[in-house]
This record gives C-alpha cells, structure tokens and sequence, in this order.
C-alpha cells in the first residue's frame, strides 16, 4: 500500500512539472536558418573541377599525370591516339542514321540514331536507365550487348574505363555509346 501511494504521488508530482512547463514554455526561439549561407560559403572554399557530378569513380581519368601536362614528343615510346581511343565527335555526323535497338530489360525495341546515344534514347523514353558522370568515365551506365563484340555495334565518343577485352565481351558506356547497327542490350550490365 505505501508503495502505491509513492508511487502515484511521484506520477502526480511529474505531470504537474510536466503540465507547468508547457504552459509556461521555454522561452526558447529557433534562430534564423542559416544553412543555406553556410552551405554558399562552404561551396567557395571548394576549387572548380571539370567533373559534373559527384560519386564519379573516373575521377583524374584513372589517376596519374593527366594528358595535357607531357608536351607532344617529350617522352620516349610516346604512342600516336587513334581515332578509336580518342573517340570520334558526334556532331561531325553528316548523314543520320535510325537503327532499331532492343532493349532487353525495358522489353521494348526503339529506333536510335547514329547522333544519339543509348542512355539519351532510353531517357527519351521515359526509362530511368542508370548513369552518373555522363562522359564515359564510370561505370554506372554500363550496358551489354549480347550480340557480340561493342565495337561492331556502337562507338564510344569516349571511353576511359572498358579495357579492350571488356568491349570485346560486349560491354559499353550508354552515355557515349552511339549505334552503327542493330543490336540488343542489357542496361545496368557491368563487367
């Protein structure tokens, strides 16, 4: 009996505290939000980058000393780029061509031009279709195509992370892959 009335008071004595302090309140305001100042702030400490979005896994083009920084002919054994490992420029494309592409997971065949790429198409169509760095330095937007070898069905305007064997197994970049022929892929594929 004595345990109960203990403890009943002790329950009345703390809703009254409790009752007390929302009546009469803290006194307590929030201050002005400034998140967004400390945000602008933090953003100019940061130096500007080419990279356009973050998680970009091909940050410095796989690292090292980057292209631009040897002079031509200042280094021993220095290999010409062709025209496949420096990629073409989609906007020389004269004359458009439409090739029909399955799209293996979204079970629909689309037609695709020669200027477009494949993740550009598929967005065409309402697909969420996976990416990040859009210039064909990650992995993200990885497709595969189970015709055969990448290169006798698209050509990338840029290419810094499939490794020759990785196209000749028919993997390729969607956000630069632009078709020369009809062909079937799996969007979301990576090697």
């Amino acid at each position: 009996m004595v345990q109960t009335v203990g403890l009943l008071l002790g329950l009345a004595l703390t809703l009254v505290a409790v009752v007390l302090h929302f009546a009469r309140g803290t006194g307590w305001q929030a201050g002005e939000d400034i998140s967004r100042e400390v945000l602008e702030r933090r953003a100019a400490t940061v130096p500007e980058t080419d990279f356009p979005e973050p998680y970009n896994r091909g940050v410095g083009g796989g690292g090292g000393v980057p292209a631009e920084a040897i002079a031509a002919g200042d280094s021993e054994g220095e290999l010409e780029e062709s025209e496949e490992e420096s990629g073409f420029d989609p906007e020389a494309i004269e004359e458009v061509e439409y090739y029909e592409i399955e799209f293996a997971k979204e079970g629909q065949t689309i037609e695709v031009a020669n200027n477009e790429t494949i993740l550009e198409a598929g967005e065409d169509e309402d697909w969420d279709l996976p990416y990040s760095c859009r210039q064909g330095q990650c992995l993200s937007c990885a497709g595969h195509i189970d015709d055969g070898p990448a290169e006798e069905f698209v050509r990338h305007s840029n290419n810094d992370t499939l490794s020759e064997e990785e196209m000749d197994n028919g993997y390729c970049l969607t956000c630069v892959a632009y078709p020369t022929a009809e062909f079937t892929i799996k969007t979301g594929e990576q090697p």
